[in-house]
């Protein structure tokens, strides 16, 4: 039985499988330039496969393709489904519709006088200088005022006018709208009107009906309706690539991965949920085989072609309800994660007088311009005309037929173009590797910066931590990025190239609910609490698909805490103990802020359960020796690198020829089909017992 765990980045799709079928192995074996085989315990292999996101020419959907090419399927044979046991996957769809503002027309039903509401949002200046404000589009095409109103306290002030939404409603289902947000005053706590509404939007035929009680059950109407809107626009769309892959994989278990980095069944896979999907499997694999290696203090780095992620691990996985992407606000837990437009695949251009690293991206077409397809100069290309990437150790999948290597012709003319641009502009001159050496440096800094909001900014000190390296484009920057920011381990799992595929397989099943509360915390309110997180906990059962008993699910409570006339939220478990939760608050604020209020009382601003049902996870891999234990590492090759602003005898490794014992001191160049690492100058690298790749940096006196 086959295993798929996927992730569709913006410029590669990623795909891990786990198989037992020998017949499979030995027919990718004769294809060794394509696919990664690795063995596992229990008579099992590991598949590792990266093929571009978008190629027309060549196919549809790139998940579906990468499961043909493991089974060697023409374009015309159907997909032997019963030989593939799940397939796990994380998907930029509804990220893509977002930011490209391509999801389903909408209709907002919202209480009579708050029409504009959600326009004017909470007024915030994202740049307080600017004399014209440009406010992101709004998701929805059409409002409808309904007229009724609960009070505070719950009293009915105006019933719903039913005959008024049906005409109304009507009339936008003519225009061809399909789908409906319904947001009223109050009905996070007092549900009816909402549901009354939403009787009749079904009843006329409106096929994706988000309602706001259901999707976000908080207070403030302003985040609850942008999120209820958010899953009405994105919803349909994500729904349409669900059930595409499902028709392709007909009797198949199909898992997505959510924001919160958990997994949920593919039939209720949201549009709230949507969002992070696939960074959120990155999240999951760097923490889990973090752990697995024996590291607790965990700072995940992920560079793939569009962007770089990170996040930080401290026992837990951070969460944050509150989130803004692409001006759309929303109010569901989501993985914290820090994600800024620097990836492989980020444009460099020169505006006249400095550089420009991103934000825009080449993607996967046309791409860098080593990708043959006519691209601009990117980070890519920058490390491919320093000597960090070589032609002949990538992957052989560029061109009209996907078949040639990368060009680096293109890239010294390139490169070389830009310099007489530059010394033309500025009268300095610089060779094309210096040029090249100094978009690298401008990528890092913005890199680290990204890490620098998430730790020291927050009180955390990154000296401690590990640097958890992964994603296609990680490994080149990884020891920069760590020289920068003082931190002094490397951590890079033998799947890093493809680690947030691989998280998709190594995640739980969750489920979370939230409930909003506002009130003080005292001892008086704890019964309460305790009786709506019995409750909570009852409906989130009851999403999960209960493989097992539901008594060995692990269940987690959290409240989320404030003080006083602020909006300032940090989460804590739950206890009945109050005096437990003040000092778990306390100590939570002066860390995160440096200072606390003892004068103010703490307000539970809401509280959440989350119900995780652990999932078999893969094995990691074996180590397979290719050379006897006592004979010295040979490289493949010496060839020429541009690193701390000189080029450098560099030595060419292939990750699989590396044993426990075996020491590279950097300048070095550790290949494997997935990533490649690049070990300056002033580090060195190992391979431990369990096939981890460990890079330590050198003590000054040894540099």
């Amino acid at each position: 039985m086959l295993k798929v765990f996927a992730d569709r980045g913006g410029t590669f799709t990623d795909i891990v499988a786990v198989t037992d079928d020998q017949a499979i192995i030995d027919r990718l074996s004769r294809h060794q330039s394509q696919f990664l085989i690795m063995p596992v315990p229990k008579q099992q292999w590991v598949i590792v496969y990266k093929l571009l996101s978008e190629n027309p020419e060549q196919y549809e959907d790139t998940v579906i393709q990468g499961i043909r090419d493991i089974f060697g399927l023409k374009n015309h044979q159907p997909i032997p489904y019963t030989a593939i046991e799940v397939v796990k996957m994380g998907t930029t769809v509804a990220t893509n519709a977002l930011l490209e503002r391509q999801g389903d027309r909408v209709v907002l039903m919202i209480t009579k006088g708050f029409k504009d509401a959600l326009r004017i949002g909470y007024q915030n200046r994202p740049d307080i200088f600017a004399r014209h404000i440009i406010l992101p589009t709004m998701l929805y095409e059409q409002v409808i005022e309904v007229d009724e109103r609960y009070d505070a306290h719950g009293n009915e002030l105006k019933t719903v006018d039913i005959a008024q939404i049906k005409q109304d409603l009507q009339a936008v289902y003519h225009t061809g709208v399909r789908s409906c947000a319904i947001v009223l005053m109050h009905s996070d706590r007092y549900p009816q009107h909402e549901q009354q509404v939403a009787a009749i939007a079904e009843e006329i035929g409106f096929t994706q009906i988000s309602i706001s009680h259901q999707v976000s059950p908080l207070m403030k109407l302003v985040s609850r309706g942008d999120t209820t809107v958010v899953d009405a626009y994105l919803t349909p769309i994500l729904r349409r690539y669900v059930n595409q892959i499902a028709s392709q994989l007909p009797h198949v278990k199909l898992m997505f991965m959510k924001s919160d980095g958990g997994l949920t069944d593919a039939g209720q896979f949201q549009g709230k949920d949507s969002i992070l999907s696939g960074p959120a499997g990155g999240i999951v694999g760097a923490v889990q085989t973090s752990k697995r290696a024996g590291f607790d203090l965990i700072i995940t780095f992920d560079m793939g072609g569009t962007s770089t992620d990170v996040a930080h691990f401290k026992g837990e996985y951070e969460r944050q309800l509150d989130s803004e992407i692409s001006g759309a606000r929303m109010q569901v837990p989501v993985l914290s994660i820090n994600t800024i437009a620097a990836g492989g695949g980020s444009i460099l251009m020169f505006d006249g007088s400095s550089y420009r690293v991103g934000p825009k991206s080449a993607g996967s077409n046309p791409g860098p311009a080593c990708y043959r397809r006519g691209g601009p100069l990117t980070v890519t290309d920058a490390n491919v005309m320093l000597g960090k990437i070589h032609p002949q150790y990538f992957p052989s999948v560029f061109g009209n037929d996907g078949n040639l290597p990368l060009d680096k012709n293109i890239v010294l003319e390139k490169f070389t173009q830009l310099v007489e641009e530059i010394a033309t502009v500025t009268g300095n001159y610089r060779t094309p590797e210096q040029v090249a050496a100094g978009f690298i440096a401008i990528a890092v800094e913005n890199m680290a910066n990204a890490i620098k909001k998430i730790s020291l900014q927050r009180g955390y000190d990154v000296t401690k931590y590990v640097l958890c390296c992964f994603g296609g484009a990680g490994g080149q920057v990884a020891c920069l990025i760590a020289d920068t920011l003082g931190m002094k381990q490397i951590f890079l799992h033998p799947y890093a190239g493809v680690l947030s595929a691989y998280g998709m397989g190594l995640a739980d099943v969750k489920a979370t609910r939230v409930r909003g509360l506002e009130q003080p915390l005292n001892q008086a309110l704890i019964p309460q609490i305790m009786q709506l997180m019995e409750s909570l906990e009852t409906q989130a059962r009851s999403e999960i698909t209960q493989d097992k008993s539901s008594a060995e699910a692990e269940v987690i409570q959290k409240m989320n805490l404030k003080y006083e006339e602020t909006n300032s939220i940090l989460s804590v478990d739950f206890n009945e103990d109050i005096m437990m939760l003040q000092t778990a608050f306390t100590n939570e604020h002066k860390s995160r802020y440096g200072f606390i209020q003892p004068d103010k009382s703490l307000i539970v601003e809401s509280i959440s359960v989350e119900v995780i049902q652990k999932m078999d996870t893969p094995e990691e891999p074996s180590i397979t020796h290719t050379r006897p234990v006592n004979s010295a590492l040979q490289p493949l090759e010496i060839v020429k690198m541009f690193t701390a602003n000189k080029w450098h005898d560099t030595p060419v490794y292939r990750r699989e020829d590396l044993q426990p014992g075996d020491w590279i001191n950097g300048a070095a160049i550790i290949v494997e089909k997935i990533s490649t690492v690049v070990v300056e100058p002033n580090w060195q690298a190992r391979l431990n017992e369990h096939n981890h790749l460990i890079l330590q940096r050198l003590p000054k006196a040894v540099e």
